[in-house]
């Protein structure tokens, strides 16, 4: 064969070779893609437990890794001071009860007879101070015309005045008495003012919300579970003097754990609210099936953790995958990866 039939046929060949890549090349991309498979991390609620109480931690129940359920208690806090405190507020409670319960009885009878005969005996010396002013005025004006008629003696008649003057301010004191003792009798036997009783009223009741709030901070002391799920931290140890709302424990619900991950925006319009979903660890094994309860409506760039630089320029979608995750399988922070049927 010459060097020019070698030649066109090398060619030949070639181009034979380049219409069949170009055709390949051509189904690849007339293919459909039904999935994608996507990274990102595991995220779990954590809540922090503090106790609405401050004082000195008496006892921490829990270790970190230890499982809890809602409403198991975790720790103690002192409530000696409490528990004096509500003492007194007890007594002062029934210091106003009792004031209100007597406000409410009344007067006592005998109280009432006392001041009864108080204002008759007043009512018997307005008589005899009548009397004795009557016998006072005869004697001035008896005096009085003897010393018109030259008979009597002008100091007999000042004695006279000074003794109808007395009588008059007997007369008017026991008038006076009479006055206060009948007001005394009214008072007794009308009970205590409607105000009066309202006063003695709002003091028991501040008392119970004193008593009340007492009793909350008791039950406050006892610091229990918000939630179901792993302690993943523990921030205080006993004998700890710590504020109100002073962080004690971090439990994490790791049973409905999520992922978060991140899709790039071509793939966002193929997916769906409450589609199914796969998730992948670096351990291999069977995937846990998820479901999409999230689509971030703003694009982001790719999280940092992201190892490449050109991955991290991109323009991406959070996409939050809700996993039941009830055997422990994924932890916080650990990377997976989800693979999501596209629409």
């Amino acid at each position: 064969m010459t060097d020019g039939a070698a030649r066109s046929t090398s060619l030949g060949i070639l181009a034979i070779a380049a219409a069949s890549l170009v055709a390949l090349a051509g189904c690849g991309s007339d293919a459909p893609v039904d999935r994608v498979r996507i990274s990102g991390h595991v995220e779990a609620t954590e809540v922090r437990i503090a106790a609405e109480v401050g004082g000195r931690l008496v006892d921490v129940r829990v270790a970190e890794g230890d499982r809890v359920q809602e409403g198991d208690v975790m720790a103690q806090i002192d409530v000696r001071d409490t528990e004096l405190a509500l003492e007194r507020a007890a007594a002062e409670r029934a210091h106003a009860e009792a004031q209100l319960r007597l406000l409410r009885a009344g007067s006592r009878r005998e109280d009432i007879t006392q001041a009864s005969a108080q204002q008759q005996a007043a009512a018997a010396e307005v008589g005899a101070a009548q009397a004795e002013l009557d016998a006072a005025e005869r004697d001035l004006q008896r005096y009085e015309s003897l010393l018109e008629a030259r008979a009597g003696s002008r100091k007999q008649r000042d004695d006279a005045l000074a003794r109808r003057d007395v009588a008059m301010s007997r007369l008017q004191a026991a008038t006076d008495r009479v006055r206060a003792g009948a007001a005394v009798v009214a008072r007794l036997e009308s009970g205590a003012r409607r105000e009066e009783i309202l006063a003695a009223e709002a003091r028991v009741a501040g008392a119970d919300a004193q008593i009340a709030t007492l009793r909350k901070q008791l039950e406050d002391a006892t610091v229990r579970a918000p939630v179901s799920g792993i302690v993943t931290e523990r921030i205080a140890e006993k004998g700890e003097m710590l504020a109100p709302r002073a962080a004690l424990l971090v439990v994490t619900d790791l049973d409905q754990a999520w992922a978060n991950v991140f899709v790039d925006e071509p793939f966002v319009p193929r997916l769906r609210l409450g589609q199914p979903a796969s998730i992948f660890t670096d351990a291999g094994g069977d995937a846990l099936p998820g479901r999409v309860t999230y689509i971030s409506p703003k694009a982001e760039f790719t999280p940092r953790n992201v190892q490449t630089a050109d991955d991290r320029s991109r323009l991406v979608y959070r996409i939050k995958i809700a996993v039941d995750n009830r055997e422990g399988v994924l932890k916080q922070g650990m990377p997976v990866e989800a693979e999501l049927p596209l629409q």
